[in-house]
């Protein structure tokens, strides 16, 4: 199987998404960073942040071949933390000393994870991913998506997550 990190940004470590996304981990063996538990400063046109965590961390996360990007649904959009890392892929088209690093994600798979209150996620969320991995050179490796209306229900998704962990190993879903 390639090598697999997940990133995962939200305010409820242990809620819809992270139960969710803990499953799938599990499944792996694969380590998870909480980006809410990061130093990430937002992005800064002057690159006065160049001092927090996130240069340490896209040097870790380029070293993987697939990166699951975990994050629950907020207001069509992903959450802050996740957001605040989005957002610093820029630092990696803005500074010349970290361009190499940027083109390291060329070729890279990227995954989806998240949950919501609805039965799908919205489109405007999944064509966000969609577009970014485009415009950084990665794979759309494909997504994972809990409805937690009622709250979250593990059986309901067995299936989901069957098809997405043969995804993340390289298999047909």
């Amino acid at each position: 199987m390639p090598s697999t990190v997940a990133l995962f940004a939200s305010s409820r470590r242990h809620g819809n998404t992270g139960r969710l996304m803990d499953r799938i981990a599990g499944e792996l063996r694969i380590e998870v960073i909480d980006l809410a538990q990061c130093n990430l400063t937002a992005y800064d046109y002057d690159h006065r942040n160049r001092d927090d965590e996130f240069e340490a961390l896209i040097h870790r996360v380029v070293e993987f071949e697939q990166v699951i990007f975990a994050s629950p649904v907020y207001w069509y959009a992903v959450s802050p933390p996740m957001k605040v890392f989005l957002d610093r892929l820029s630092d990696l088209l803005d500074l010349p000393d970290l361009l190499a690093t940027g083109r390291r994600l060329r070729g890279k798979a990227g995954f989806v994870l998240c949950s919501s209150l609805d039965s799908d996620p919205s489109p405007v969320f999944v064509s966000a991913w969609q577009e970014t991995f485009a415009y950084l050179g990665m794979r759309y490796g494909g997504l994972l998506h809990a409805d937690c209306t009622g709250g979250y229900a593990p059986e309901r998704y067995e299936g989901d997550v069957a098809a997405f962990l043969r995804r993340l190993r390289g298999q047909q879903a």
